[in-house]
């Protein structure tokens, strides 16, 4: 296993936006700070949601959807670099109005509430590369 030294950078703290985008509000407000390498957390609520499950053997991504209002229960996520723009890439656990769970890569999100802990990491620069053997842009370390 191979890995990098990285340095805690500053931490972000953001309420987003109702009716914003998920993912696109995160990746903005990284761009906008400078901030290249991160970790993040959310907690909230979502109007509806598009998640995807990794199908390994196809090397694609499968997509559900929620159409319904869900707490999002946890969320985690990091920042770092692909094709040389800042790229958030997350992970959730949605909640419904009788507390079952879906869960799965966050492809879009509508918000209802959201609020956003993230904490840059401060050290080389965190670079997606095309792996061929899981088809996936993963780390170059």
């Amino acid at each position: 296993m191979k890995g990098s030294k990285h340095e805690l950078g500053r931490v972000v703290i953001a309420r987003l936006k109702y009716d914003s985008e998920l993912v696109r509000s995160i990746t903005e407000l990284a761009r906008e700070r400078g901030i290249k390498n991160a970790t993040f957390t959310v907690i909230g609520a979502v109007k509806r949601a598009k998640l995807g499950y990794y199908d390994q053997k196809r090397h694609e991504y499968r997509s559900f959807s929620l159409e319904t209002p869900h707490e999002l229960v946890s969320c985690i996520g990091n920042i770092s670099l692909k094709e040389g723009e800042t790229f958030a890439h997350l992970h959730g656990v949605f909640a419904d109005e009788e507390g079952n769970t879906k869960a799965g890569h966050v492809i879009e999100a509508t918000v209802f509430a959201a609020e956003l802990y993230l904490q840059e990491l401060v050290g080389p620069e965190l670079v997606r590369k095309y792996d061929e053997i899981t088809g996936l842009s993963l780390w170059e370390i």
